[in-house]
């Protein structure tokens, strides 16, 4: 199968596992990876600008009407909402939380789904509430690839436990095997 872009969901314990996962993907990667980290709305770029330092890929905050360029990890910016629009742009919403949560996992989660159907993979990694089961849902309803951090590996097991109680997933893996999954994944696509 031949993905074309990968959505990660994360909420609390977020910052160490987005670390470990873009500081080991190597240069050569080319599935874009779209990020909804929940956020304070007051939040700065600096957490990001952590991120890049160790990542091998371009690292940045999605803006409206972005491109989606292989080899780039996108991170919906504070206080807005992140959609994917069927020309494979960006858009940013400033409409009601999801979940509590605005950006909202869900809400990027089923937009990607109606974008790229079953070249999609969908990933929820550790979180505190049910935000990105439903649109974990709506990945693997539309043919896409549901991967979900082993509870016992996350900081937080409730926003995994959730998906897996919504969902069967095709992995459930610790963030270590999440990434060799991605490249292996990756490598079979060229």
């Amino acid at each position: 199968m031949q993905y074309e872009a990968i959505v990660i969901g994360v909420s609390s314990g977020g910052m160490n596992a987005l670390k470990i996962i873009s500081s080991s993907l190597p240069t050569h990667f080319n599935i874009p990876i779209i990020i909804v980290q929940h956020l304070s709305a007051h939040s700065d770029s600096h957490w990001i600008n952590l991120l890049n330092e160790k990542s091998h890929l371009n690292l940045k905050e999605a803006d409206e009407k972005d491109a989606i360029e292989k080899g780039s990890i996108y991170i919906a910016p504070p206080n807005y909402h992140l959609l994917i629009e069927k020309d494979k742009t960006f858009s940013l919403t400033i409409d009601e939380r999801v979940n509590f949560a605005r950006p909202s996992i869900d809400v990027l989660f089923e937009s990607a789904a109606e974008t790229y159907k079953n070249k999609l993979i969908g990933i929820v990694l550790t979180g505190s509430n049910s935000d990105g089961t439903k649109g974990i849902k709506r990945i693997k309803d539309c043919g896409g690839l549901a991967i979900i951090q082993d509870p016992k590996t996350a900081d937080s097991e409730y926003m995994p436990k959730s998906a897996i109680a919504a969902i069967e997933p095709d992995y459930i893996l610790s963030l270590e095997d999440i990434v060799e999954l991605l490249i292996k994944i990756d490598q079979q696509k060229r």
